[in-house]
């Protein structure tokens, strides 16, 4: 049966089926070199028009749930997104987050750290811009670049300002630590977490570098700092891996999502947000009978105007 045809619950179905193979809820075994960043599951190059339209449809079931979600009034959702340079991120969340209502939905762009920033903790900044009950936030990259570019740039981990005695060989044991109980903490007061990295590869960054290098209205997407990141690719390998590896849980997944084909890592990511929104329950509120007698009363007044 053709997706468009079907009900809210078997859509949100099909969508935890299609997402499953990148999910990671346990990453003790997790390896990132058995992830091709090129897959494109049991689709291929020539379903990408139909991979566009069943975006679409994945769209407005998500505007459907999110609809759902701000009534319900419950429940917070978190959406992380991290990756390497070019990798997407930016047009991912426009475009399956394009139906969403902007007053449910808050975005926040993170990047070097302010003085003041400088001066909390190093989840503070993240922290304060959690999102309301019946909202989506989305961090586009999150509180794990502490254990990313932090960790790949040691000198910045000189400017956080932490005792001496505290930066030691188990720092980032601890601060995963810190992350999954943090995560765990925000779980259990109604919070749901997906986390996403778009795994792009190396060739394919190359490709999309020169690409905006060679194209005027892409110049100001490039930045000789890509450029010198891109000179750390095996340590930031390393980091995603050991970082997926510690905090992959049950309760705040990662997705790890190939990203070479945008068009097929856009349908992973809206699958997942739409599979963890579809096992909330979400409802809207039941109307008791004096509510009813209420509305009753006011359409027979503006019947007889």
């Amino acid at each position: 049966m053709a997706i468009e045809t079907l009900g809210l619950a078997q859509r949100v179905e099909r969508c935890r089926e299609f997402c499953a193979p990148y999910r990671v809820a346990d990453g003790d075994k997790f390896r990132l070199k058995k992830v091709d960043p090129a897959d494109t599951g049991n689709l291929e190059s020539e379903d990408k028009p139909r991979a566009k339209e069943v975006l679409t449809i994945g769209v407005n079931t998500l505007t459907e749930l999110q609809e759902r979600l701000y009534a319900d009034d419950r429940w917070g959702v978190l959406l992380m997104f991290q990756a390497m340079d070019a990798a997407g991120k930016d047009g991912t969340i426009k475009h399956v987050m394009s139906g969403v209502n902007p007053q449910g939905c808050q975005v926040w762009s993170f990047k070097v750290p302010s003085s003041e920033e400088l001066d909390h903790d190093f989840l503070w900044r993240y922290l304060k811009n959690l999102p309301e009950r019946g909202r989506i936030g989305i961090f586009n990259r999150s509180y794990y670049e502490e254990v990313l570019v932090v960790k790949v740039h040691k000198e910045i981990l000189a400017k956080e300002k932490l005792p001496t005695s505290l930066v030691t060989k188990s720092i980032w044991k601890h601060r995963y630590e810190d992350i999954r109980n943090v995560e765990k903490y925000l779980a259990r007061n109604g919070y749901v977490i997906c986390k996403f990295f778009l795994h792009l590869s190396r060739k394919e960054q190359k490709r999309r570098f020169i690409e905006r290098l060679n194209t005027p209205s892409k110049y100001w997407k490039f930045s000789s700092a890509d450029l010198n990141e891109r000179a750390y690719w095996d340590d930031y390998a390393q980091a995603y891996e050991e970082m997926i590896q510690a905090t992959a849980t049950k309760y705040a997944p990662w997705y790890v999502v190939p990203a070479d084909n945008k068009w097929f890592s856009r349908l992973v990511v809206a699958a997942a947000i739409i599979d963890a929104l579809g096992a909330l329950d979400l409802k809207f509120p039941e109307v008791g009978e004096e509510k009813l007698a209420d509305f009753a009363a006011a359409r027979a007044a503006l019947e007889q105007e």
